[in-house]
């Protein structure tokens, strides 16, 4: 689709899911220019003030982050950013997965678990706007909402392990492959995008880390957002690296969250029929690797978990064994074998019980 006019994007650096779009414009050749969010607008325009939002060039506003993805492929095809052929399409689907709900984890603890980082949290959040007293009040909400999240004192370690094993198992892929498919971005690059550009490769203490420790994550950290010219597209034949698998295991260890979300959630609407769902509907209580976890529970999160569903029900027998064969021991096997009993919707950007 010829552009008229650019589109405009409302994000930011700091933004962890406005990093996780920001890529795909280059890769796609679209024509794009990024301002300072205006919540003002944004509210009108979407009844949330949250970022980052894309104005078309028709006059749209588009919200969420994995619709903006859906049409963005939809309006601008070439070249493409989601998989078609089955095993790699369900992989994307669950590293974005992975980025959205459990890379938050890594995210916000070290953004605000560490003196440092915060400190420069707070002034990268006044930049756009020069209001370091509004910027103040936003960061006073994150620090007293972290522990919402999932983190805490009890959680750290954990999620410091976790995150430096994802680091190894990350810069062992990237040493013989430029992005997370082979030498082509994908919608799973971009998922992973959102924690690890606008908090980890960002703030202070887990930039020093990604520095000291995993180079070949910064270097596809910046071909994400510098796209080489010369990519060659996705491994031949459906195939996955056989440095991806380890990345897969690290990622799994949040299914046990994702999969307690998705519990309580059913739970919820079963025993709210034909209610508003909240954004939130409690506290779920479940392990992240060696830890107890106590983490405020999600609607959205149900979303998420059925996008990977919905490719893997999508497939014929003989797709669906395949990837059940290239998955197995990878720790996913419980979330692709997960029946919901409720779906959700967007209607505008509210999410709604669908039926």
């Amino acid at each position: 689709m010829q552009q008229s006019s650019p589109y405009l994007y409302h994000g930011a650096d700091v933004s962890y899911f406005s990093g996780k779009v920001r890529p795909a414009f280059p890769q796609k050749n679209l024509w794009v220019r990024e301002v300072v969010p205006n919540i003002k607008e944004i509210l009108a325009r979407t009844g949330v003030a949250f970022i980052p939002v894309l104005m078309t060039p028709e006059g749209e506003a588009w919200q969420d982050t994995s619709e903006i993805l859906d049409r963005l492929e939809a309006a601008h095809p070439e070249p493409p950013l989601y998989p078609r052929s089955p095993l790699q399409r369900v992989v994307a689907y669950l590293i974005e997965l992975y980025g959205d709900e459990v890379g938050l984890l890594p995210a916000m603890h070290y953004r605000w678990s560490f003196e440092e980082s915060e400190r420069k949290a707070r002034v990268d959040f006044a930049l756009g706007s020069g209001n370091l007293a509004a910027a103040n009040q936003f960061a006073d909400r994150m620090t007293q909402g972290k522990n919402m999240l999932g983190v805490s004192d009890a959680t750290a370690p954990a999620i410091e392990a976790h995150t430096r094993q994802l680091l190894d198992a990350l810069c062992d892929h990237y040493e013989g492959h430029r992005f997370l498919l082979g030498d082509s971005m994908s919608l799973a690059d971009c998922g992973l995008m959102g924690p690890f550009y606008g908090h980890l490769f960002r703030d202070a203490v887990p930039q020093r880390l990604l520095m000291q420790t995993a180079f070949q994550v910064c270097c596809w950290i910046e071909r994400m957002n510098r796209p080489p010219l010369d990519q060659k597209g996705w491994l031949p034949d459906d195939a996955l690296a056989g440095t991806l698998p380890p990345v897969l295991e690290v990622m799994a260890e949040g299914v046990p969250m994702l999969l307690e979300a998705v519990a309580r959630i059913d739970a919820w609407i079963d025993a709210n029929p034909g209610a508003d769902l909240p954004r939130a509907i409690g506290m779920l209580s479940t392990t992240f690797r060696d830890a107890e976890l106590s983490c405020m529970c999600r609607p959205y999160t149900l979303f998420m978990v059925q996008r990977p569903l919905a490719a893997y029900a999508a497939l014929d027998d003989v797709e669906r064994a395949r990837v059940d064969a290239a998955l197995t021991g990878t720790g996913w096997e419980p979330l692709l074998a997960c029946a919901p009993r409720h779906r959700v919707v967007k209607r505008g950007n509210v999410l709604v019980v669908d039926g």
